[in-house]
């Protein structure tokens, strides 16, 4: 089923786009009516890096839209400033550009609206699917990341910890993997002691949602996906100010569901498991406090240095059962540390893993599906910052320095039997409408993730 911002065939009215650089403007531009020509010529039309010009034609149509690109740095992604800009209609590169297939994913991309308590106009533009690019495969990526966004866009009230979990459950359900829920206090006789005391606070009971989809014969692959549906920061509360988007906490669960759907939707060989520890880091009577001493299912104590520094403790858990069945990769995906944001801002995701050869693999495949990613170093010195004097570990660690790389460390220190173990710190938001692609949830690296697993396993 084709994405609705995409067509399969050209109508009798579809209008032509061409992509323009300085350097072809004028041959473009020679192709056009003498009205179209005039017109341009008035408006001082340049064809600078993403400006779009809707051409009129002698009868007041629309001939063609142009839109400018930068020759010496092309922008993967510069079909997403066109839904906003086009009127109701079709429309199809005249001639096909290059990197057609994500240009057609970001224009499909670009039409997505958050619209659950809000009457928002979603652009009405279709684009016919050039010649080549496959769009379906096109239309089940942009759907699954609409998918994503959907999860952190919506606010705590409608999605806790049961949406959540239901969400995922669904998801399981449709691509046909087999699934199961552990929550409220049964986390405690299945051995999940820091996801339940996380949760333990909140009206909706802490769970852990584990599925399995593929042949069992096939490399086994595990997602992680941080799902903190809201985080007060606990009884360590934080300032209003840095809860203000602490809906998107779970952006590490989207994204881990977001790329199962991509994984399953591909029929990448492997056997994939996706395991979502999921709960509201909230205050009450029963919340953990500073200064407990938790078990963690691998054995290892920590000591609570701090209750805001929730994420690693329900993700360590599900890295230890995750590690026990020693699959071949483990990947999790956290909104973990605002360290990484003030490293690398919001749009360049940190990563961490022990193998060079796995590293320069994830950052081609971000680079080639337009999903950058930067590899930050595991830097075993700093594995002292989390001594504790009571516990093995302490959650917080000492200094306040290097925060994204320290709590890497520590997520390490709960992976042993897998053959690489991936972590990456993602920030889960877009913070404006950057280049046509929407504000708000960004379930960053799922396609990067789909793209590095095709490479290495095929699909």
């Amino acid at each position: 089923m084709l994405h609705s911002a995409l067509a399969a065939k050209r109508s009798a009215g579809t209008c032509p786009i061409t992509v323009v650089t300085e350097a072809s403007l004028a041959d473009a531009v020679a192709q056009l009516s003498a009205t179209a020509r005039r017109w341009l010529e008035v408006t001082d039309y340049k064809a600078t890096a993403g400006r779009i010009a809707l051409v009129p034609g002698a009868a007041g149509n629309i001939e063609r839209v142009l839109i400018g690109a930068d020759a010496v740095r092309p922008d993967l992604f510069l079909a997403a400033r066109l839904p906003a800009a086009l009127p109701e209609g079709t429309y199809a590169f005249d001639p096909v550009p290059e990197n057609a297939d994500l240009q057609t994913l970001a224009f499909a991309m670009a039409t997505y609206r958050f619209t659950q308590f809000k009457t928002i106009a979603k652009p009405k533009a279709r684009l016919v699917i050039p010649k080549g690019v496959d769009g379906k495969r096109i239309s089940a990526i942009a759907e699954a990341v609409g998918f994503g966004r959907e999860l952190i866009n919506n606010p705590a009230a409608s999605m806790g910890p049961d949406a959540l979990a239901a969400a995922a459950l669904k998801l399981a359900d449709a691509i046909g993997a087999e699934a199961k829920e552990i929550a409220g206090k049964k986390l405690l006789k299945k051995n999940f002691p820091m996801i339940h005391a996380v949760g333990r606070a909140a009206s909706e009971e802490p769970r852990l949602i584990d599925f399995s989809w593929g042949d069992e014969r096939h490399p086994k692959v595990t997602l992680v996906g941080k799902g903190v549906c809201f985080d007060t920061g606990g009884l360590d509360i934080k300032p209003a100010s840095a809860m203000e988007l602490m809906k998107k906490d779970m952006g590490g669960a989207a994204t881990a569901l977001t790329a199962a759907w991509m994984i399953a939707q591909a029929r990448v060989p492997v056997r994939l498991r996706v395991l979502v520890p999921i709960v509201e880091n909230a205050i009450s009577a029963s919340a953990f406090r500073p200064g407990d001493v938790l078990t963690s299912r691998k054995g290892l104590t920590v000591e609570i240095g701090n209750t805001d520094a929730e994420g690693r403790l329900i993700l360590a858990d599900a890295l230890a059962l995750a590690d026990e069945e020693a699959p071949e990769l483990i990947l999790d995906f956290a909104t973990l540390t605002g360290a990484a944001r003030v490293a690398l801002g919001p749009d360049l995701p940190p990563f961490y893993t022990e193998d060079d050869a796995v590293a320069e693999a994830i950052l081609s495949a971000g680079r080639a599906v337009n999903d950058p990613v930067w590899r930050l170093p595991l830097w075993a010195p700093y594995n002292s910052i989390f001594a504790s004097r009571v516990a093995d570990l302490n959650n917080s660690g000492t200094g306040g320095m290097a925060g994204s790389i320290t709590a890497a460390l520590f997520l390490r220190r709960f992976v042993e039997k897998a053959a690489h173990h991936i972590h990456f710190d993602i920030y889960g938001w877009s913070l404006s409408d950057a280049n046509g692609l929407p504000a708000g949830g960004n379930p960053q690296v799922a396609r990067l993730v789909l793209a590095f697993l095709e490479q290495r396993y095929g699909g």
